[in-house]
Formats: structure tokens, C-alpha cells, sequence
């Protein structure tokens, strides 16, 4: 239940949420949408050679991800889970810890083994997925506006009159899910 509770407060704090920026300051803090890099993280306790396919495989995913894994059962077991694609990595941590959680037969509770970032990634204060990133190459920075799903990932854009409302109502419709989209980038 703390972990919960937790995860929606970082949700609640991310800066996703706070005002939209402009399409030109935010592709200001974005990284290019190719490659990412994977941080091993030591609690999840990996052999090194778990841990470098771990490795191997997370840079052909897209960014920001986690990798969850269940630390009784192992890195392959069928509850080892990756979460892709995701706006920042607390988002997809909390994703990727809760199927791993759903999955896992042993009692001990899930961890993260690995977050995806950007290559070369620094804390901005904003961040968007891969398939966020490369979309906003075609925002149209007059009219457009960009909505993001912080719990899903999913995102919407729009442009013209009312292209606030439309880009969240396109962001919704990607995933049933995403109840929680919201603007992120007005014109």
C-alpha cells in the first residue's frame, strides 16, 4: 500500500504537470529519440553477466523505461517485466513494479533493475517518451499543442482552435488508461 501511495505522490510531483511550455522551450530540454542507455541499479542484485544482457537489450528499447523484477525468481522468470516508452523513469518504474508484482509467485515484492534513459541523459526538468520526443519534430508551433498520460505514456497532439482539448482527448484515446492526460506543450 506505501509503495501506492508513494507512486501516485511522484506522479502528483511530476513536472509534467505544472505549465505548458512552449514546442521551443521544451525541445530545448528533450534528447534525441535513437539511443538510450540502462542504468544497472545494485539493489536488484544481478550477476554481471544478467546484468549485461540486461543491458543489451534495454538500449534497443525506447525511453524512459524500467525494468522490474521479481528478486526470489530472478531476471528470466515470467515476471521480469519491462515498461517502455514512459515520459520519465519514476512513471515506468511504478509500472513496470506493478505487473512484475501481478506476476510473481514468491512473496517477496518486486524491485527495479534497471531504469532506460536517453543517451547521455541529465535531469532537464522535463522529459517526454521516445515516440513523444520524435513527434514533436512535426508540432506545429503556432497552433499545436502536446498532452501527455504521465501513468501510461500515451500522448496526443492537436493543432488549430482548441488544441488543448483535442490533444488530451487524442492522448485518451491511445490507451484506455490514460485518464490523466493532461497539456504539457501549448504552442
Amino acid at each position: 500500500m506505501f509503495r501506492s501511495a508513494f507512486a501516485l505522490a511522484m506522479l502528483a510531483a511530476s513536472p509534467a504537470l505544472a505549465e505548458p511550455l512552449t514546442g521551443e522551450a521544451a525541445k530545448a530540454l528533450l534528447f534525441a529519440p535513437v539511443t538510450a542507455e540502462v542504468e544497472i541499479l545494485a539493489e536488484a542484485g544481478l550477476s554481471a553477466d544478467h546484468a549485461e544482457a540486461l543491458k543489451s537489450v534495454g538500449v534497443g528499447q525506447p525511453y524512459y523505461g524500467a525494468v522490474a523484477i521479481a528478486p526470489d525468481e530472478g531476471l528470466m522468470s515470467e515476471a521480469t517485466v519491462a515498461a517502455a516508452n514512459f515520459h520519465d523513469t519514476a512513471s515506468a518504474g511504478v509500472a513496470a513494479l506493478a505487473e512484475c508484482d501481478a506476476k510473481k509467485v514468491t512473496e517477496t515484492a518486486c524491485v527495479i533493475a534497471a531504469y532506460i534513459r536517453p543517451e547521455g541523459w541529465k535531469e532537464a526538468g522535463f522529459s517526454l517518451s521516445s515516440d513523444a520526443t520524435a513527434a514533436l519534430a512535426e508540432y506545429d508551433a503556432t497552433t499545436g499543442a502536446l498532452a501527455i498520460s504521465p501513468a501510461t505514456g500515451a500522448f496526443g497532439t492537436a493543432s488549430g482552435e482548441g488544441s488543448a482539448e483535442k490533444a488530451v482527448q487524442n492522448c485518451g484515446a491511445k490507451n484506455e488508461k490514460a485518464t490523466d492526460c493532461a497539456v504539457v506543450i501549448a504552442h
